[in-house]
């Protein structure tokens, strides 16, 4: 017998960046505490086709599921919070919908009818919904932006319209709303709140709960407001203020009841809660330990906190493990190219992530370098990797070596672009994307980090390691530890006469879990614990 879904709508009001992600996947953990199963989505007005070409300095980092899909960073909170491997069913943006309603017009399936926003786009959002959702005792589905935005229109006329299709019974509305506190009058003010409420019922929804979001908690007398307002019972209000950690959230949903409110709504059967889990992770995310390593992330976007987000929050997550606290400075690779690499001496390791484009790229080569010079530990990611091997290059003698994504006519393109690549460098979702085998060599570092010699990690790039440039960097100590099933591709490259420098032309980030770091992350924790503690001569293995 097929299980029935329900579906539990997240809206905002008020204004954006309040959180609706966090809460998402914050619900989406109290009901797997209960035994649950749950699925989740992101509905985006944007109308791009999807997360691949959105500037990371604006909209922080691209996540990328295990079947290549390039999403919002929503999916990565989804992912952390939930423990589960997305597809693209959970990431849904109105331009692959409206390109496909478009390509279908085209090929004559409307049989010559006007397509329109209603019924045919709010159609297709709905059926993006059912499909993401099928299976699950509950869906989520957030709704990107804020109540009132234009482009989201649509989206709330789909899920308004939903709400008939399946049953009223089988939809609950929660909508995040916003509380000022304004320090002149000394007061909180819920009339932006209350007016969202309005904005939403405009649209003939009716929200179900209503959380509250302030930077610090509200008197009851503001709660009990906005319950008379919103027309919700006390229970159904429930007060969101600033966290410790966002790891504290779901803890904070599941006193106010919030499992047991959409459980009882739905008339679901659940097991009690387990949330030891949460408690152990908030009591290791808010500890003061006595000692704190300093991991320098060799940056390139700076002006957005969230460009970098899986891989500090893998950091952090290996760090809790191993019982230290991590401060993470970014360095402007930029700056490294202009000053010199002095100012590396003082961290306990290195971490070069990923990143597009030529800005920044000597500052990151300077940076492998210098780790490679001085054993300091070292993790290099996607961009990390090529820019290891060709500071490997140079120092073999090679001083020209460099990637064909900086100079197309390069005389020595250690880094070059994947066959079939050619003429799609600006182009969304033709890269090497979602999930590769790697093979791991026997006897390497990698293998002691991943205990295996077959691997599975997730891929976004375009360029590839020149293996006709492979005898030289292994002069220099580099060794490619791991390749694709087939030999063709570079995967992974360590060097053997340091304590740990290892990098992945993969995006490791991305299956790091706050309860279950990633390998390489608590790799490089742990060979920085030890750079800090104790001179450990090159070549000393750390594992």
């Amino acid at each position: 017998m097929e299980k029935t879904t329900n579906y539990v709508f997240i809206t905002g009001g008020v204004l954006s960046g309040l959180g609706k992600g966090i809460t998402a996947a914050s619900i989406g953990a109290t009901l797997r505490a209960r035994g649950l199963s749950v699925t989740i989505q992101k509905c985006d007005p944007y109308l791009n086709v999807d997360a691949g070409l959105l500037n990371p300095a604006e909209h922080g980092e691209c996540f990328v599921t295990k079947d290549g899909a390039e999403t919002d960073l929503d999916l990565g909170h989804y992912e952390r919070f939930l423990d589960i491997e997305l597809t693209q069913a959970s990431s849904t943006m109105s331009g692959r919908l409206l390109s496909q309603l478009i390509t279908d017009e085209r090929a004559g399936k409307f049989s010559g009818k006007t397509l329109q926003l209603v019924p045919h786009f709010t159609n297709a959002i709905q059926d993006a919904i059912i499909a993401a959702g099928n299976g699950s005792d509950v869906h989520i589905v957030e709704i990107g932006g804020t109540v009132g935005d234009i482009e989201g229109m649509a989206f709330l006329e789909a899920i308004r319209e939903l709400a008939g299709r399946v049953g009223h019974h089988r939809c609950l509305s929660a909508h995040v709303v916003y509380v000022p506190y304004i320090g002149t009058s000394k007061e909180f003010k819920t009339k932006p709140a209350q007016n969202a409420v309005r904005d939403l019922r405009s649209w003939g929804i009716m929200p179900d709960v209503l959380f509250v979001r302030t930077e610090t908690p509200i008197p009851e007398s503001a709660a009990e407001k906005l319950s008379m307002f919103a027309g919700l019972p006390r229970n159904a209000v429930m007060l969101l203020p600033n966290a410790e950690t966002v790891y504290a959230v779901p803890l904070q949903l599941q006193a106010a009841g919030i499992d047991q409110l959409i459980i009882d709504h739905f008339q679901l059967k659940a097991a009690p809660a387990h949330m030891q889990a949460w408690h152990d992770l908030v009591a290791s995310a808010t500890t003061a330990y006595e000692q704190t390593v300093h991991i320098g992330l060799i940056a390139k976007y700076l002006t957005n906190e969230d460009t970098y987000f899986s891989v500090i929050e893998a950091l952090k997550a290996a760090a809790w493990e191993q019982q230290v606290n991590v401060q993470i400075t970014w360095v402007d690779a930029q700056k490294l190219e202009e000053e010199g690499v002095d100012s590396l001496q003082s961290f306990d390791g290195l971490l070069v992530p990923g990143g597009f484009g030529m800005r920044g790229i000597e500052g990151k080569i300077a940076a492998a370098r210098y780790a490679m010079d001085h054993a300091m530990p070292y993790l290099g990611i996607c961009l990390g990797l090529q820019t290891a091997v060709i500071a490997g290059v140079r120092k073999a003698g090679i001083e020209q070596a460099t990637t064909s994504e900086v100079d197309v006519h390069a005389e020595h393109p250690v880094i070059y672009i994947m066959e079939g690549q050619q003429g799609k460098e600006s182009t969304g979702g033709t890269m090497r994307l979602g999930d590769y085998v790697c093979r791991v060599q026997s006897g390497s570092l990698a293998e002691r980090i991943y205990e295996a010699t077959e691997i599975t990690e997730r891929h976004r790039h375009r360029y590839e390691v020149n293996q006709a440039y492979r005898q030289q960097f292994e002069q220099t100590g580099l060794r490619v530890s791991g390749v694709s099933p087939d030999g063709r591709l570079v995967e992974m490259v360590e060097h053997v006469d340091h304590p740990y420098f290892i990098s992945t032309q993969a995006h490791p980030e991305f299956r790091s879990r706050p309860h279950r770091p990633h390998p390489l992350f608590r790799g490089l924790i742990k060979a920085a614990i030890l750079n800090q503690t104790q001179a450990r001569p090159a070549g000393l293995p750390l594992l």
